[in-house]
């Protein structure tokens, strides 16, 4: 396996793999990660769909893709997927997946089509005093020092950030900023969590820094990420002749070891009657597991009922400890999934019945929500909250089963054990009702409505998830297996909690991008894997993330006016001058301006 940039590679059909005839692949898990590996087998490697079978606990596929209707509850999403331009895997699987809404046309033009029509961004990022506009200006708010930080992080290796957690890489003059607000909400970063992964993130998403006030970085289905992006996949797949075994429990895989050499040779499970079962595998049979899940043991309350905080079993998560005690390169699972204290939260679901509460939208989003386009553009944070709230409002209907006057709207908090400021309880522990209440304070509807409003006006599901962000959990090399450990002939881990060093975590694309790595490997697969977009790279991206760190600001040279302008205009006259004067880190002929000053400061 290799990895590639540039369309010779990304237009390339591979060559169908020496052997593949008298293979077959067992997955482990139906989420988005097997599946597509499912897709890339199929298209690259030229796998018979009917030699793929695909285990999955539970009655659906799509693992954390979700959305969903229950009877008497209300719609459902635990969360929602914020997509850009360089996502290169994704969209490499997804050009090849056909659109259920639109004939003749992929998944991929579908989006793309519907991001150019309606292009995402938003009108208001902020709120605090119970619903007014916070002006942060888009601005950044960091301190020269909170400046230097993030750069040290950026210039630090993977090494000095291992076991390190952000708050003791950044002080409270980084914390404080708008900076981190915008980030923490819209990424879901605590403050004890991986200084590695924030590295990574600023690194990955160089190229998006001036987005993140206004999250014009962002796209994002036309429905919930289950009907826009699960069922056309599995629709596909399905016409491609592969068995789903749904309510499949799987609680082991066993291994051979020989040589520095390792074969699975078995998977077993347990089918949702109780029955246990498996299969025994050969050199020719592919084990492909998502090890891990960020919304095992997910629990849902409802307009009545909290959601509750389940820490007992966790399939997802026993399997991996099973396979893991079996070889140190299997990784160690309890780094991740062993304090559910630090990688709890909770959302919920809100479905407004009537106008009521669409007019605070509105007010706030400053767009209509039943106009069928972008409404909030992404989150919408409440400073001031006590569980730092923040909500969405995607296009309408974000459902297919919506009725007309309906929205659903979705609503997260980070700080789930703290009091809320109009509900005092803390979040984990209140109601759906309760925690609309609590959205609607922030919202900014007059106190003495609020709880007939949330009881009248609208349904509420809260999800409990309490390893949603065991990802971002402190870690060090080995913490995570290779997509394909060293010496495996038959398996392959995929999924946030694999490790492929060229991405970061908690992406649509990193869950693809294990995928085709597991695939092409597996297969020998003789076609690039698609580089990560390479903005950290690139001048042009760094100077421009540098001008809008310091807020447009340009930079300050030290020493006397008369030297500041011989170097400036020695700039004047390069390339390095006029991309410095592109970005504003130097104004235009600033060079020429401060040699004038200091000209006539001597006479």
């Amino acid at each position: 396996m290799y990895y590639s940039s540039g369309n010779y590679e990304a237009f390339a059909r591979p060559r169908k793999p020496e052997g593949v005839d008298d293979k077959s692949a067992w997955f482990v898990g139906a989420g988005l990660g097997n599946m597509a590996c499912a897709v890339f087998m199929i298209r690259d490697g030229r796998m018979s769909g009917d030699r793929i079978t695909i285990l999955e606990e539970l009655k659906l596929p799509g693992g954390a893709l979700d959305g969903i209707e229950y009877p008497h509850k209300g719609f459902v999403i635990r969360g929602g997927r914020e997509m850009e331009d360089h996502m290169e895997c994704l969209w490499d699987l997804f050009r090849s997946v056909p659109s259920l809404e639109v004939e003749d046309a992929s998944v991929l033009d579908e989006f793309y089509w519907l991001n150019k029509d309606d292009p995402n961004y938003s009108l208001c990022r902020v709120t605090e005093k119970q619903g007014q506009d916070a002006h942060t200006d888009k601005l950044f708010g960091l301190s020269d020092k909170a400046q230097k930080e993030i750069v040290a992080v950026i210039l630090a290796t993977r090494q000095q950030m291992e076991d390190k957690r952000i708050d003791e890489v950044f002080t409270r003059e980084f914390l404080d900023s708008n900076f981190w607000l915008y980030w923490r909400t819209m990424f879901a970063f605590e403050e004890w969590h991986s200084a590695l992964e924030m590295k990574l993130y600023l690194h990955r998403f160089m190229h998006h820094i001036g987005g993140l006030p206004d999250l014009s970085a962002l796209k994002f289905t036309k429905y919930n990420q289950y009907e826009s992006l699960v069922l056309p996949m599995y629709r596909w797949l399905l016409d491609q002749g592969v068995t789903f075994r749904f309510e499949h429990t799987v609680t082991d895989v066993q291994f051979d070891f020989q040589d520095g050499r390792t074969q699975a040779t078995r998977i077993d499970w347990v089918t949702g009657d109780g029955a246990e079962g498996g299969v025994d595998l050969g050199p020719d049979d592919l084990c492909l597991v998502t090890i891990g899940s960020l919304t095992e043991n997910s629990d849902d309350g409802d307009q009545h009922t909290p959601a509750v905080i389940k820490d007992g079993p966790a399939p997802a998560w026993d399997l991996w400890k099973r396979i893991a005690a079996k070889s140190d390169d299997f990784g160690r699972p309890e780094v991740f999934c062993g304090d559910i204290d630090k990688t709890k939260w909770e959302s919920a679901t809100v479905t407004t019945v009537d106008e009521r509460i669409p007019a605070y939208i509105e007010r706030i989003a400053q767009r209509d929500p039943f106009s069928g386009k972008v409404v909030t553009g992404g989150i919408v944070t409440a400073r001031d909250s006590s569980w730092l709230m923040s909500w969405t409002v995607n296009r309408q209907p974000h459902f297919k089963a919506q009725k007309p006057d309906e929205v659903v709207v979705w609503v997260y908090g980070l700080f789930v054990e703290t009091p809320g400021d109009f509900v005092k309880k803390p979040m984990q522990e209140c109601t759906g009702e309760e925690i609309t209440q609590e959205w609607l304070y922030h919202l900014g509807v007059p106190v003495d409505e609020i709880p007939e409003l949330a009881a009248t006006g609208a349904k509420c599901v809260p999800v409990m998830m309490p390893y949603v962000t065991a990802f971002f959990m402190p870690r060090a090399a080995g913490d995570r297996p290779q997509v394909v450990p060293e010496g495996s002939v038959n398996f392959a881990f995929i999924g946030q909690f694999a490790e492929t060093t060229r991405d970061c975590i908690f992406t649509t694309e990193y869950s693809v991008r294990t995928a085709m790595e597991a695939a092409y490997q597996l297969l020998g697969i003789d076609r690039g894997v698609p580089e990560v977009f390479n903005s950290t790279y690139d001048v042009r991206y760094l100077l421009k993330a540098t001008t809008r760190l310091r807020d447009g600001a340009a930079v300050d040279l030290p020493g006397p006016n008369f030297l500041k302008g011989r170097l400036l205009d020695k700039l004047d006259n390069s390339q390095m001058g006029v991309l410095l004067t592109d970005f504003g880190l130097i104004p235009e002929h600033a060079g020429t301006v401060a040699r004038e000053r200091a000209d006539d400061a001597i006479e």
